[in-house]
């Protein structure tokens, strides 16, 4: 009789890691080689006090693992990993390749890379290396190789945290050889090349491919669909460098979950062929905590990160206890701002809560970014804080593991954001992240939850599609919007949908060319208008009255019906708001930035009829969030508002938080949360909804 082989998952090295934990990981970047040695008893000590049982070690420590070429010192290393397992804490490990050592970079100059204007970014902040120079390449997978050899067996080590927030863009001697490589593998041919970037225009035609190089900043614009692919090209090569680090981890632990940490709207990485290669999406998220409504936008990075990987949970990596040293004004956040904050990822999925830092830094640029333990010490509000959050989270351990359901999905796709961005179009101060913002906020104010997808994802569970300036689509993604519409779907288009094909090529025939079929309509003409505050009226289809703001387009109807025009402006007469009945289903059609109140009622009319209803009615600033796995069900309810918010509670169950029994009417203080477990009839019933 022989053995199964061994097989490993991301969702089983997950569940392993949380079980090893005890549950939700709770702890933080830990940097124990900028303080001496009597410190680090009193760290332990605090640790355990605070409920931690997770840090991440050695993020920034390459000078201090190979100290010159080839001469490792993993002593202290050795020393602080023993002394955490010996407390009961375990260690996420980083490959510290994000800051290259100094010796490196003395020995190797070019490694650092050359910004599009021609400068070169010196040593002395941290990402300071071009991820194609075979140097840093070279040293970093030694390095990852030492750890691993090292470090696989020890008995702290739960996971791998591979470099720091993956973003240098390059445009120096070794991107470009490797950009022609890599456009060399995209295109069989000069030709092809030519064709696609549209170099006759402006004389730009290449004849070598020797011609060919990173697309530096010109003395004025430059081509667009050359800077696309460069864009496509800087995420691949990150990437590629992530997966030769991970694959050299995995050989020597195949069980261990092995990450690294994306970034709130981070634009250089296409995340969605990043969270393919990883265990879990792994975000570091920093809301300004001058801004009121800053949880809106960390929810919908909460769910994109839950979305990247089909729902799967997903881990909060970095967040602030308190200040934020990256803001302009370094606003401390407000008491019970990061326990809600914690529970508001949690409710959107997260199965960690890790900060940056454990020990507030004393020198160096981010002193001023809060730590678990600030400067003041452990007796200060913000420890205690920190400990009461601890012991709450012991307490949740069931919730890992469970996930969102959602049946409205909204499209966020890298290849739209970057092409929308690059300049040169009608209006080029446009934002593609407050685009898709705007389009969210109705959704998450409903507690509608929202699923994110790109262009290729299967749109089938979906009841609502939502497209906010999808700029860029193949036409496999355009037929895929008119398949999922003829069989029974409901879409919801924004303008500057459907403008491009994938090499940056306008549609010719009308905008939004690849969706005009569907949409039943089309524009000749786009009218940005002019001024911040100019605005013009609409008049509904029912009588009412509206307004727009930002962008018109001269718009037609073919077989669309309208539900606005335009009542004032060059464009009066017009139509402004469309809806189609194509095959089975519906496609609405936004070619103005219509004010809020249409559009949230347009939303809210959309959803309706398509059967999608919120969790719970609860008043505005009141999130409400399910989550459902391993036969249990948990309603998460936090109110974001300062005042109290009164919510009823129909099915009822059991607050994790206090022990208490919940149903019918509850008063929730400001910026209160509630973790109900429900009772498990509960969660057929949510089955069948």
């Amino acid at each position: 009789m022989t053995s199964e082989p061994h097989a490993s998952t991301p969702e089983i090295r997950l569940k392993r890691l949380h079980e090893r934990l005890g549950g939700i990981a709770y702890g933080g970047d830990y940097n124990p080689e900028q303080w001496p040695r009597e410190v680090w008893q009193e760290d332990v000590r605090l640790m355990k006090e605070a409920g931690v049982n997770l840090v991440t070690l050695a993020v920034f420590s390459w000078s201090r693992l190979e100290t010159s070429d080839g001469v490792y010192d993993f002593g202290w290393l050795d020393q602080i990993m023993d002394l955490l397992h010996t407390n009961g804490v375990g260690v996420d490990l980083a490959t510290p390749d994000a800051v290259p050592p100094a010796w490196l970079v003395a020995r190797h100059p070019d490694i650092l890379p050359v910004l599009a204007d021609g400068t070169i970014f010196g040593f002395g902040s941290r990402q300071h290396f071009d991820v194609s120079h075979p140097a840093y390449r070279e040293k970093s997978l030694a390095m990852a190789e030492k750890m691993g050899e090292r470090y696989a067996k020890h008995p702290a080590l739960c996971m791998w945290h591979v470099n720091n927030e993956y973003g240098p863009v390059s445009y120096g001697p070794h991107a470009d050889r490797a950009f022609r490589e890599w456009l060399q593998q995209k295109y069989a041919s000069l030709d092809q090349l030519n064709q696609a970037w549209s170099t006759d225009v402006w004389g730009q035609v290449y004849s070598d491919w020797a011609q060919v190089n990173a697309p530096a900043q010109p003395r004025t614009w430059s081509n667009p669909s050359r800077r696309l692919d460069y864009h496509r090209f800087t995420s691949d090569s990150m990437l590629e460098h992530y997966k030769a680090e991970r694959d050299i981890l995995r050989r020597h632990t195949p069980d261990l979950p092995i990450v690294t940490n994306f970034m709130r709207f981070y634009k250089n990485n296409d995340y969605w062929a990043w969270a393919a290669e990883e265990d879990a999406a792994a975000l570091d998220i920093y809301p300004d905590p001058r801004e009121e409504d800053a949880h809106v936008a960390a929810a919908l990075n909460f769910d994109l990160m839950r979305s990247l990987r089909k729902g799967q949970p997903w881990l909060v990596m970095e967040q602030a206890t308190a200040a934020v040293s990256q803001w302009s004004v370094n606003v401390s956040k407000l008491p019970g701002k990061m326990r809600l904050g914690s529970y508001q990822a949690i409710a959107q999925g997260a199965d960690s809560i890790l900060f940056f830092q454990w020990r507030q830094a004393k020198g160096g640029t981010e002193r001023f970014h809060s730590g678990m333990v600030n400067h003041a010490g452990p007796n200060t509000r913000v420890f205690r804080e920190v400990c009461e959050l601890g012991r709450e989270l012991k307490g949740l351990g069931g919730i890992t593991g469970t996930q969102s359901a959602a049946k409205v999905a909204m499209v966020f796709d890298w290849d739209c954001w970057w092409a929308l961005e690059l300049g040169n179009s009608p209006r080029s101060d446009l934002s593609y992240t407050q685009e898709v913002l705007r389009l969210y906020r109705p959704f998450f104010e409903a507690n509608i939850p929202v699923d994110f997808v790109n262009t290729a994802s299967d749109l089938s569970q979906y009841s609502l599609v939502v497209l906010p300036a999808s700029y860029l689509l193949s036409d496999d993604a355009a037929q895929r919007f008119e398949d999922y519409v003829a069989g029974g779907g409901r879409l919801v288009a924004s303008y500057l949908s459907g403008i491009v094909d994938p090499d940056n090529t306008i549609r010719l025939g009308g905008y939004p060319g690849a969706l005009r079929n569907v949409l039943g309509a089309w524009s000749e003409e786009m009218h940005p208008l002019a001024g911040d505050g100019e605005e013009v009226k609409l008049s509904t289809a029912d009588g009412g009255t509206a307004s727009a703001s930002y962008w018109t387009e001269h718009l037609h109807t073919e077989t669309a019906d309208v539900l606005a025009s335009y009542a004032s402006g060059r464009l009066a007469g017009s139509p402004a708001v469309t809806r189609n009945a194509f095959g089975e289903g519906t496609a609405v059609y936004l070619s103005a930035r219509v004010d809020s109140t249409f559009l949230e009622e347009l939303l809210a009319a959309e959803r309706a009829a398509a059967g999608i209803v919120p969790e719970l009615d609860a008043p505005l600033g009141v999130q409400v969030r399910r989550r459902t796995g391993n036969g249990r069900s948990y309603l998460l309810v936090l109110n974001h508002n300062d005042a109290p918010a009164r919510v009823d509670i129909k099915a009822g169950g059991t607050d994790l938080l206090t022990g208490n029994a919940v149903q019918g009417t509850v008063e929730l203080a400001g910026y209160g949360v509630l973790v109900i477990e429900e009772p498990t009839e509960s969660i057929s019933a949510e089955t069948a909804r």
